[in-house]
């Protein structure tokens, strides 16, 4: 962990405040069942500016001639730290993690008050959790309760995920070296799965198969709950159940990968349970591993966000109707829509800390241009569920194939390209299976 980065981070953004103060609270930790917690993860925003992973803190910034970063976070305490293991502590903190000054959580809703008097606008992310709305809310009472002694509370609220979209949408040299590891540990998961399939076996055991090589080569945990569908679940985007039976003959479809150090990878792919593609599935697969190549060529600076995903339906529709799914014309079944019967998502979204990372997809009106730095996804798709109309050879498969990509100087560079894609590269790793 590169600390100056944090520091850099915190500066960036306390010249772009201008004058105000900014309030960037953690995730708080959350209730499985009964006194069962949830694997605890910190906010995402809040551990930009930070690097603390401890839950029950929050940064506080002020901006202006003398800019000041806070920390508050939990105390020292020898009792809870042999239950729950090592806590920093306020003065800890501080000097690891290069804050000006650092505080116990239990003063904050103290001391808030007093920060936000005089200042002219609050930075804060209003509405993403009731109960720091709450102690905001109650701290800025607080201030204007006490007009009448000369002070005044600001008198606007910005959204302080707007400078923070902004900053993250660009990735730093140590934030793309976290994404290069978990796009390798996650292709290394997938290749591990392909030589794990085969019929006879339960999706949650390619599933366990995946998790054990995140864990085993370092990553923290999964970015996501894990896809492993086979057959005509691979029909269901959001498939999540992962306990059917494998068969021969179907389509196995994987999207999944992990978090290296709060960074995500995002791979899908799709490949025989048998190890060899029939006639049909290679068809369609062909089709989406066009539509993808198609759209990989579009992403390099100064093309709007949307190109890459244009280019891949237009791929998408017309192998449709090749393959006599749509009837019509390729513009035709474009402006009406008609493709969306068997590709109903968008081709990509942003990809870091988050999995659909920060960072809006517009400025105004128009696509946002791409940046060198940017990452993002390429995931074009084709589901196709049973019904009357649909060549009955065609039923019940489905297949995404994606990838990571960032955006270089004069192209991009696909992240996740060791992990086997091309017909042939996947049969062949299926070969090898014991």
């Amino acid at each position: 962990m590169d600390i100056q980065a944090f520091v850099d981070r915190r500066a960036r953004l306390l010249r772009t405040m201008g004058r105000g103060i900014a309030v960037v609270p953690t995730a708080p930790e959350r209730v499985r069942n009964r006194d069962s917690h949830y694997p605890y993860r910190h906010d995402s925003y809040f551990y930009y500016l930070s690097g603390f992973a401890e839950p029950e803190a929050c940064v506080v910034l002020v901006a202006g001639d003398a800019p000041r970063a806070l920390l508050f976070c939990r105390e020292k305490d020898a009792e809870r730290e042999v239950w729950d293991g090592f806590r920093h502590g306020p003065e800890a903190a501080r000097e690891a993690f290069r804050f000006d000054e650092a505080f116990p959580i239990g003063s904050l809703d103290e001391k808030l008050a007093d920060l936000l008097a005089g200042q002219p606008a609050l930075h804060y992310s209003m509405g993403h959790d009731a109960g720091w709305d709450d102690r905001v809310v109650a701290a800025l009472n607080r201030v204007r309760a006490n007009v009448r002694g000369g002070t005044h509370a600001p008198a606007e609220i910005r959204d302080v995920r707007v400078e923070l979209d902004e900053m993250r949408l660009v990735k730093d040299a140590h934030e793309i070296a976290d994404m290069r590891r978990a796009a390798g540990i996650s292709a290394a998961a997938h290749r591990r799965a392909m030589r794990a399939t085969a019929p006879g076996r339960f999706e949650y055991e390619v599933e366990a198969e995946l998790m054990h090589e995140f864990r085993r080569s370092g990553a923290q945990a999964p970015a996501y709950s894990p896809i492993v569908a086979g057959g005509a679940n691979a029909c269901v985007l959001h498939y999540v159940g992962n306990s059917q039976s494998l068969r021969d003959g179907d389509l196995l479809l994987i999207d999944a990968g992990c978090e290296v150090d709060s960074y995500a990878a995002d791979i899908t792919r799709t490949f025989p349970v048998s190890g060899k593609f029939s006639p049909a599935q290679r068809d369609v697969y062909q089709l989406v591993l066009a539509a993808q190549d198609a759209a990989i060529a579009q992403i390099r600076p100064g093309q709007p966000w949307d190109a890459p995903h244009e280019a891949a339906v237009r791929v998408l529709a017309q192998g449709m109707l090749d393959l006599r799914l749509l009837t019509g014309n390729l513009d035709g079944v474009i402006e009406s829509g008609a493709y969306r019967r068997f590709y109903m998502h968008r081709t990509g979204h942003w990809l870091g800390m988050d999995v659909h990372d920060a960072g809006e997809y517009k400025v105004g009106d128009k696509w946002r241009p791409l940046a060198a730095g940017m990452t993002l996804t390429v995931e074009p798709g084709c589901y196709i569920r049973a019904a009357d109309d649909v060549p009955q050879a065609l039923w019940n498969i489905g297949i995404r194939i994606e990838d990571n990509a960032l955006v270089t100087a004069d192209g991009c560079e696909i992240l996740t390209d060791a992990a086997p894609k091309s017909v042939s590269d996947i049969e062949a790793l299926m070969a090898l299976r014991d």
